[in-house]
């Protein structure tokens, strides 16, 4: 079944925001899918610090048409319920169904288009995202923690076109600002997507930017004789920072190692992240 991929490109997200954004972003889109009639194998969400994206495989091309039937009030209740009920399903008594003393209406609705759906749900989504601080820019009025850029819409391949306050929908990203090759590139499908960033020095997945951090600071240290000092909030904060981390083992003038090591220590982490 097809594939879904989005992508929201922007200035660099504060490292703390993004894992909650991640976890937004996944629960925006998948209420809104769910209340089409939508429903999928599997749906991941990868945030970094200048990109969201989302991936969700075996969507259907349109949500199933739907059969509801819906009750009503009973037959002996005043005549402003029964004109209530009406106007909520907007329909006339003859097209309700009397069965023991209470009023049914029998409510059929198509199926939309998922690419429908998707472009709907991307643009409420967007203007509506729990950043918990967020900025305009330009002469626009859209909100975003940091000005968005490009965003990629691919539904089987192929562009889910939609504009966002002049932001178009496409499928065309760019790698790391200076690792990279500074060209913005097309993609077709996630595999692509994510294969054609780590050739242009971007991890996705902060998993594997957590990894890469702890395999080379390990070595680095061990190098020297050192050991690496644990610290899961720190290495969090850190993997959100770089989408291709490269520790790098310094020294320093031991005249600033004079003060208590807590304060140093303290000062390293919160000051210069390290």
């Amino acid at each position: 079944m097809p594939q879904l991929l989005l992508e929201i490109f922007s200035e660099e997200i504060p490292a703390r925001m993004q894992q909650g954004a991640a976890r937004d972003l996944e629960r925006m889109v998948s209420d809104r899918l769910k209340a089409a009639g939508l429903t999928w194998e599997a749906l991941n969400v990868f945030a970094g610090p200048r990109r969201l994206t989302l991936v969700i495989d075996g969507l259907p091309t349109a949500a199933q048409d739907r059969n509801e039937e819906v009750k009503g009030p009973k037959t002996s209740a005043p005549a402003q319920a029964l004109e209530g009920f009406l106007r909520k399903t907007g329909l006339t008594q003859d097209q309700l169904v009397e069965r023991d003393g209470i009023w049914f209406a029998e409510i059929s609705s198509k199926g939309r288009q998922t690419t429908e759906v998707f472009a709907e749900a991307v643009d409420q989504i967007v203007r509506s995202f729990p950043w918990p601080k967020s900025m305009r820019w330009g002469t626009g009025t859209l909100r975003w923690v940091r000005p968005i850029k490009r965003i990629i819409a691919l539904f089987d391949g192929a562009v889910v076109p939609f504009e966002i306050d002049g932001i178009p929908s496409g499928d065309v990203t760019e790698g790391h600002r200076f690792l990279g090759s500074g060209k913005p590139f097309a993609v077709k499908d996630f595999a692509d997507y994510r294969a054609k960033l780590e050739r242009d020095f971007v991890l996705i997945d902060v998993a594997d930017r957590k990894l890469r951090i702890l395999e080379a600071a390990k070595a680095a240290c061990a190098a020297r004789g050192l050991a690496l000092v644990d610290d899961d909030g720190l290495l969090d904060e850190v993997a959100g920072l770089a989408e291709w981390p490269t520790p790098i083992l310094g020294d320093m003038d031991p005249q600033f190692l004079s003060l208590p090591p807590e304060v140093v220590r303290l000062s390293m982490k919160v000051h210069q992240k390290y």
